[in-house]
């Protein structure tokens, strides 16, 4: 039996997240239903993680079992063929017989898309978020230095109960302009329901003047939602990379 380790890529517009669900269409869903008909037999894939409906990925990872010989180049042409234009197999690799995408990955980066401009973008439509007013990128990024360190992050988890563990460690987080995007980087060792577009949306508002733009520490010292901002719509945010080494997460 066969381990493989396969990296994929997706614009989410069209699915409700990436894990299968009742009733709903899902990355999970489709990515298996064309693997099992490359393999010729049904076949489980496990993925590194969740993602909501409407968000991306440039880099999702995730692995299954297959007795098969295919060649993993071979299985990725074929696998590019039949998978609808929003999903990309990138790679695929022979792993190690307990590899698991999930339990073994380290930590991940997300990435989130602004358009920040007056006008609509007609290229970018359900790819970042449309925001009109002006947008200090550099009052942002001083102000997101306050999530890097190991904190426990309840008020930027949605629906967290008391007993809930919310203790992350966020090696990095930035917001740079290039021309009319501004994106918002945020790179740790896990990510809690939410965290990220609540996050997004804190910075949006202390750029509003919503919040003080040290507002940040005490957000999070207060270990309550409620002192957070908003949360940023879905369709900005991007997996952007996983990590499955320790050492190249934390190079920044």
């Amino acid at each position: 039996m066969r381990t493989l380790k396969m990296t994929i890529a997706y614009r989410g517009t069209r699915y409700h997240g990436y894990q299968k669900q009742p009733n709903s269409y899902t990355v999970q869903e489709e990515l298996e239903k064309q693997l099992s008909r490359v393999l010729n037999g049904e076949t489980r894939t496990y993925g590194c993680s969740r993602t909501d409906t409407g968000v991306h990925a440039n880099e999702f990872v995730l692995h299954f079992h297959t007795e098969r010989e295919i060649r993993c180049r071979n299985l990725v042409r074929a696998m590019n063929g039949y998978l609808p234009d929003d999903i990309s197999v990138l790679a695929c690799e022979d792993a190690p017989a307990d590899f698991h995408a999930r339990f073994q990955c380290v930590g991940k980066e997300y990435l989130y898309r602004i358009h920040n401009h007056e006008s609509k973008d007609p290229f970018s439509t359900d790819l970042a978020f449309h925001y009109r007013r002006p947008m200090d990128a550099a009052l942002m990024h001083h102000a997101a230095q306050a999530m890097v360190g190991t904190h426990d992050f309840h008020s930027f988890c949605a629906q967290a109960r008391p007993d809930t563990d919310c203790v992350r460690t966020i090696y990095s987080a930035a917001c740079e302009r290039d021309g009319n995007t501004v994106l918002v980087r945020i790179r740790g060792n896990g990510f809690l329901y939410n965290m990220v577009r609540i996050f997004v949306g804190t910075l949006i508002d202390i750029n509003e003047s919503v919040f003080p733009e040290d507002a940040l520490g005490g957000i999070i010292a207060a270990k309550d939602r409620l002192c957070a901002g908003r949360t940023a719509m879905a369709h900005g945010l991007y997996l952007n990379k996983v990590f499955y080494d320790a050492a190249e997460i934390e190079k920044g």
